[in-house]
């Protein structure tokens, strides 16, 4: 995908168009790289390498450091990157994990035909191959819950989390949202040392941003940088229909960082480090920590997570496509607003569609707050949850109408 000139790497490729419309149906799949280092092999002593970019990382409740480490020093004191690295690196772990491909024979080969002329010198087995992956994550509760991306462990046959002392344990995946790419990771243990979480509002842009990880499966790898810029929309990254606004970083992050925690200065996780731009440097983004908190609470408590969903599909107005629409010949349709989001589409039984939405309504205000992009009108609704009353200012033609829109779940097929 393009997006600020280069390939994001979520590290997949994405297309954006200037009038891109937004889906609140599904959360379309993510077409960025991800931070994670994959490796494949067969079990026929076949070995082929595979590096896949991947990143992106929640977070649980709100975390209790139960280790004695002093809060990590303001960066009044010259070390106080070794500060926050002694303080936090206890609870950061190397995730590894493994799945089995396999890959079925093609028919031709049980031919009767295909078999007379060449043998039986064919494969008559299905054929697999073992691919490996390494990530990041870490510990938010003393009991053993761990926080990465989900598509760290996505499809794995085995989790092994490894700690900075040299433990190795096996590791069970509690839950994962791909919508959000968080997933929560359960090991044995008790007292296990944890992070503390900041908090998403307290972030600034030049603050010190500090990265602990794995990348190239390089353990315990810090990385130092500022944060950039906070809410960055899907739309600025080249992310396609996701929800979060992510935190960007020039904290040197790459494939093995996935799941890994972004910090500030004092030691508190800030965001899950997620995504770059291939071929940039210093370019990188998170997940804001109190994303990944909600999220991970949900997967702790309920295994899942229930999006929100209204089912409309929308454009941000301009003067070109206000004219374009007012031109339509048989049309019953006429824009009067001058900005807002138009909405193309309404789904046939969707909560907008019960609420009575119209292609061709303006929205201009959720809860009393202006809207002019797309991304604006995703991040309410996902915020607002699942059966909220969500209160919307639209204009039809030349009428202004309050609008009540209570969010239902995302259809399965949407996730």
């Amino acid at each position: 995908m393009e997006a600020l000139g280069k390939k994001i790497n979520t590290m997949d490729k994405f297309s954006r168009n200037k009038l891109k419309t937004h889906l609140l149906l599904p959360l379309i799949g993510v077409g960025v790289a991800f931070l994670t280092g994959c490796s494949t092999g067969s079990s026929r002593n076949e070995q082929a390498s595979q590096e896949t970019a991947t990143a992106t990382a929640q977070t649980v409740q709100e975390s209790v450091p139960t280790n004695n480490r002093p809060l990590a020093p303001t960066p009044d004191d010259t070390n106080f990157v070794v500060a926050v690295v002694n303080k936090v690196e206890p609870a950061v772990v190397q995730i590894n994990t493994s799945r089995t491909v396999r890959r079925q024979v093609p028919e031709i080969f049980n031919d009767p035909f295909y078999r007379r002329f060449f043998g039986q010198q064919v494969p008559v087995q299905p054929q697999q191959r073992v691919e490996r992956g390494v990530g990041s994550g870490f510990v938010i509760n003393s009991n053993g819950q761990i926080l990465t991306n989900a598509h760290v462990v996505n499809n794995a046959d085995t989790v092994t989390v490894s700690f900075s002392d040299g433990r190795t344990v096996q590791g069970k995946v509690l839950g994962q949202d791909t919508v959000t790419d968080i997933a929560v990771v359960q090991v044995p243990g008790n007292n296990l040392p944890t992070v503390e979480l900041a908090k998403s509002e307290q972030v600034q842009p030049g603050q010190w941003a500090i990265a602990i990880g794995n990348p190239l499966g390089l353990q315990e790898t810090v990385t130092v940088g500022v944060v950039s810029a906070t809410d960055r929309s899907i739309s600025d990254i080249g992310l396609s229909d996701n929800s979060v606004g992510f935190i960007q970083t020039d904290a040197a992050i790459n494939p093995g960082n996935s799941g890994g925690p972004l910090l500030n200065a004092r030691g508190q996780v800030i965001g899950v480090n997620t995504a770059i731009i291939q071929g940039a440097q210093g370019i990188g983004f998170a997940i804001p920590i109190d994303t990944a908190q909600r999220i991970a609470q949900q997967l702790i408590t309920q295994g899942k997570v229930e999006h929100p969903f209204i089912g409309i599909q929308m454009v941000s107005l301009t003067p070109e496509i206000k004219q374009r629409i007012n031109s339509l010949a048989n049309s019953n349709v006429r824009v009067q607003a001058d900005r807002g989001i138009l909405i193309v589409r309404v789904v046939p039984g969707s909560p907008a569609d019960t609420a009575g939405l119209r292609p061709g309504d303006v929205i201009q205000q959720i809860n009393n707050q202006p809207v002019t992009t797309g991304d604006a009108v995703q991040q309410f609704i996902e915020k607002s949850g699942v059966g909220a009353n969500v209160q919307m200012q639209l204009q039809r033609n030349d009428k202004t109408l309050q609008v009540t829109v209570q969010p239902g779940p995302r259809p399965a097929t949407t996730q």
